[in-house]
């Protein structure tokens, strides 16, 4: 009886091998026994669904950027076929230009107001428009008309609006009894930059309302009704309770408004053109003004080079931002 127990226990007591094996390593699983026939075909089969890709990303982006890069560091002007090799002195020529900073100076300005304030605005009216019934199909067109609209277009009508003489604006400020803030929105150098601006807002913030109030839609609403119950107010039931479950979204169209400040031109080229006296330059509308007015191919390739080096970095960020905030399960 005494070796039955002991035989017993010996036996529960030592693992046999394959066991004691895989408890110290990890058990590897067998490979799949794939023919090459089959994995050739797959091969093929994945090439063929991302050649169409592919080719598009080859076409119009790394043929534009090499094309871009060579002709930085070369002196084209639109005619010779063999222009000479510069090295850096377009870059060298830029940094130098007294027209650089005051560009810059402007495009910070644009990236600050033009993306604060439509992300503002587009928030303020997704969470106005969030549940409202049906009527809510009307006020989305309404607001998102704004941005499918061509820039040209809008440039022009806003001209109209901001003119000295006729536009409404000043007589609507005339009759209201604030007929001293008459002035010519796009020909004072001190306010012309802030009413292509307020244009360029007022274009977008419809964009964005409409992207948010879709995400607004995932938010978990019971949360918020007990968050309501206990105590918290409007404010604070937006920033620790909607914002979070959001905020990929949001980043999302953080990335698409912030990045666009860096390569704004065509609105401020149809209601400025860079003026007066260079108040509305950007780098686009300096690039522009260098490559197809003053002939300087390269120099302008140069600037526009600048403007992708600049945007990348916060294009990354807020990219990885959102992705990692994706993994995590935060947001809708």
């Amino acid at each position: 009886m005494t070796v039955g127990i002991s035989l017993g226990t010996q036996a529960v007591a030592e693992p046999s091998e394959p066991v004691a094996k895989a408890k110290g390593r990890r058990t590897r699983r067998p490979a799949l026994d794939t023919p090459p026939s089959t994995r050739r075909a797959q091969m093929r089969l994945g090439i063929l669904l991302i050649a169409p890709l592919m080719i598009l990303v080859v076409t119009f982006f790394i043929v534009p950027l090499g094309s871009a890069i060579y002709y930085a560091f070369v002196d084209f002007n639109g005619v010779n076929p063999n222009p000479p090799f510069v090295g850096l002195a377009n870059f060298i020529e830029l940094f130098q230009d007294p027209k650089l900073w005051p560009a810059l100076r402007n495009n910070a300005i644009w990236i600050v107001i033009g993306t604060i304030s439509p992300l503002l605005i587009g928030l303020a009216l997704a969470l106005l428009m969030w549940n409202v019934g049906r009527a809510g199909v009307l006020y989305r067109v309404a607001f998102f008309l704004p941005f499918i609209l061509p820039q040209v277009a809008v440039g022009v009508v806003w001209g109209w609006i901001f003119d000295p003489v006729r536009g409404w604006l000043n007589q609507a400020l005339e009759a209201v009894g604030l007929g001293f803030l008459r002035t010519g929105w796009l020909g004072n150098p001190d306010t012309a930059l802030y009413a292509v601006l307020a244009t360029a807002v007022w274009a977008t913030s419809g964009f964005i309302f409409v992207i948010l109030l879709a995400a607004l839609r995932n938010v978990d609403t019971e949360l918020v009704d007990a968050s309501r119950l206990d105590g918290a107010n409007g404010m604070q039931r937006l920033w620790y309770i909607i914002l979070p479950q959001i905020m990929p979204v949001f980043l999302m169209v953080t990335t698409i408004t912030l990045v666009g400040g860096f390569s704004v031109f065509d609105i401020i080229f149809v209601m400025t053109g860079g003026g007066p006296a260079g108040a509305t330059d950007v780098l686009g509308t300096l690039a522009y003004s260098n490559a197809f007015q003053l002939n300087r191919i390269s120099y302008g390739t140069t600037i526009a080079l600048v403007m992708t080096i600049l945007a990348i970095p916060f294009a990354v960020w807020l990219n990885r931002l959102q992705r990692r905030l994706s993994l995590q399960g935060m947001g809708a």
